[in-house]
């Protein structure tokens, strides 16, 4: 069966891992890319299965009457959407004292109102044959990370607002994933800690092997959960002992 997947966020990161990973799948033929930079849409679609049918659209999605008429597009073109995959995030990690009311609006407006738009639009055609969503949060959306407040509260909604959809959009044969994942080598990881070495941790690619298995018949009970994705940090002395057992 051909299928069509809409993946946000795909100009880099997690987003352009996980476009990459699903173009190998034979099941699915149409993807869809977005976010708010062509040049970074274009690199990703060069590096995909070259036999898929692709296309990409640089888009602002905080422009709400244009991602509905985006979706309304692509729904009439291909039928439906199969899978939707909501992964751009925004952060400017800030303390309570530090974060204007501008920054806290627009880290909600692209974490949590842009899904909340893209998933309503996108479900007014998977409701008619079933699908499958999964919304990337982050392991800041489920302890206490000061100094991160804007972002973490955002992710935090996130995980909510799968949870929820899970069991509300269950009588549509639609299933609901939400991955966290922890320290993850993305440009965003820089904005959050800059002073990290990306070497020493999860890569965008490890993800995108989590989410191809979430997407494909395996996962299927694993939808309403926080699934919780994160590389096992070895220390050099937790390395030391093992070298010498």
């Amino acid at each position: 069966m051909s299928k069509t997947v809409v993946v946000t966020g795909a100009s880099r990161g997690i987003g352009r891992a996980i476009a990459i990973e699903l173009s190998h799948r034979e099941d699915i033929s149409n993807f869809i890319l977005i976010s708010r930079t062509e040049e970074g849409l274009e690199e990703t679609s060069t590096m995909m299965n070259p036999n898929k049918n692709i296309q990409y659209y640089p888009l602002d999605l905080t422009d709400y009457a244009e991602v509905k008429e985006l979706i309304q597009e692509i729904g009439g073109t291909y039928g439906t959407i199969d899978m939707l995959v909501n992964v751009a995030g925004y952060a400017n990690p800030k303390s309570l004292l530090e974060t204007s009311i501008d920054d806290w609006e627009m880290t909600y407006k692209i974490n949590v109102h842009s899904l909340f738009n893209m998933t309503k639009e996108a479900v007014k055609f998977m409701k008619k044959t079933g699908g499958k969503i999964l919304n990337v949060a982050s392991t800041a959306g489920s302890s206490a990370r000061p100094g991160w407040l804007a972002y973490a509260s955002s992710k935090a909604a996130l995980i909510s607002i799968s949870q929820t959809l899970s069991e509300e959009l269950s009588e549509y044969g639609i299933l609901v994933y939400c991955i966290s994942p922890g320290r993850c080598a993305t440009e965003l990881r820089k904005v959050l800690a800059p002073d990290e070495d990306p070497t020493t941790i999860m890569q965008p690619e490890h993800v995108g092997e989590v989410v191809n298995q979430l997407l494909s018949d395996n996962g299927i009970c694993l939808d309403g959960q926080n699934i919780v994705v994160r590389k096992q940090v070895t220390t050099s002395k937790q390395a030391s002992v093992k070298q010498t057992t």
